[in-house]
């Protein structure tokens, strides 16, 4: 069960005796004003049957929309049966249960045509609300489901160790690689059995796919330069597993931070580069994120709509939310897959 959303412990101001929230450090009235503005906006745009869709040019992908929008509010600290939005948790895990496929595969065929980020995004967000479920037997329909996913992810693992965009076409790409990864260790992290070979042949997948100078190259086997965004997600994967010292994390992580500038100048897939840039820095604390966070906090502020939107990525205004206060939300530390 998380904490609640804050650190919510009431201080008496003056003879007035008024209350305020102690935020936790770096987050300002302002960011936490800006954050519950976007929780509302995502809120209200919830369709009624539990999913959010894409509203960019790539597509509308409700399962992987929905699984992004869900770790939101899950960040809020609401789970599926308690916080101010424990409504919208409960109709997200219920509408990803119902497409959970008999193979293991959580998608909508129909509306995902590259089904494994869903895949990957929804198993996460099924795996970290997993412990917070209170009905048994709602409990045990989530692990049947993630035990398929489990290995569902395992059997569509590469030869050299990754994975791609559909699960049966025996290809690898580092994005969709490290969203597997995220999963599995979510899953793992939540007491679902997870081969270890299958891990193991994750993270030789990442260090095969480096170059010399830390940035994570599209594929394994392919040439050129790194990229920025996979080299982001590359790290905070690595972090997740532990591997907080791993020449190669220290490595990627400076890469990532001499080529994704919080301004986004020449570079696209910003928001996604920033989700997992955020998360690696965050989790390895120290001066780093505490110059990264009020930078970037600061530069979601200027981009966010009088609605409470974000527009990311061009991809819609539930990914482009769902990501801002993922990233403006981790001082808050209630997701247990982006805690120290």
């Amino acid at each position: 069960m998380t904490r609640a959303r804050a650190i919510l412990s009431l201080i008496l101001l003056g003879a007035a005796g008024q209350a305020q929230e102690t935020l936790p450090k770096l987050v300002t009235p302002e960011i936490d004003k800006s954050i519950r503005r976007g929780l509302e906006f995502l809120a209200r745009t919830q369709n009624r049957d539990g999913s959010w869709r894409g509203s960019g040019g790539e597509g509308v992908y409700p399962v992987a929309m929905t699984a992004l929008a869900g770790m939101a509010l899950v960040g809020e600290g609401s789970t599926p049966t308690r916080g101010k939005y424990w409504r919208q948790v409960r109709k997200a895990v219920d509408f990803l249960l119902a497409q959970a496929q008999s193979n293991g595969l959580i998608t909508m065929p129909a509306e995902e045509g590259r089904s494994m980020y869903g895949h990957g995004f929804a198993t996460m967000f099924l795996a970290q609300v997993y412990g917070m479920e209170e009905d048994p037997q709602r409990q045990e329909r989530l692990h049947d489901v993630l035990s398929k996913a489990v290995q569902l992810t395992a059997r569509a693992q590469s030869g050299p160790g990754g994975w791609y965009y559909t699960a049966d076409s025996g290809m690898d790409e580092g994005s969709v690689t490290v969203t597997q990864m995220q999963a599995l260790r979510a899953c793992r992290n939540a007491g679902i059995t997870v081969p270890v070979q299958t891990v193991q042949k994750a993270v030789g997948y990442i260090k095969k796919s480096a170059n010399s100078d830390g940035g994570i190259r599209y594929s394994a086997t392919s040439g050129g330069e790194g990229r920025a965004p996979i080299t982001a997600a590359a790290v905070a994967v690595m972090y997740n597993a532990g591997k907080y010292d791993d020449p190669l994390a220290e490595k990627s992580l400076a890469y990532a931070l001499r080529t994704l500038p919080v301004d986004g100048r020449n570079q696209g897939h910003h928001y996604y580069a920033h989700l997992y840039l955020a998360q690696a820095l965050y989790q390895r604390g120290g001066q780093d994120w505490e110059r990264y966070y009020p930078k970037m906090a600061a530069w979601l502020q200027r981009q966010q709509s009088s609605d409470g939107s974000w527009m990311g990525d061009g991809v819609g205004t539930t990914y482009g939310t769902a990501i801002a206060l993922t990233i403006l939300q981790l001082p808050y530390a209630l997701v247990p897959i982006y805690q120290r």
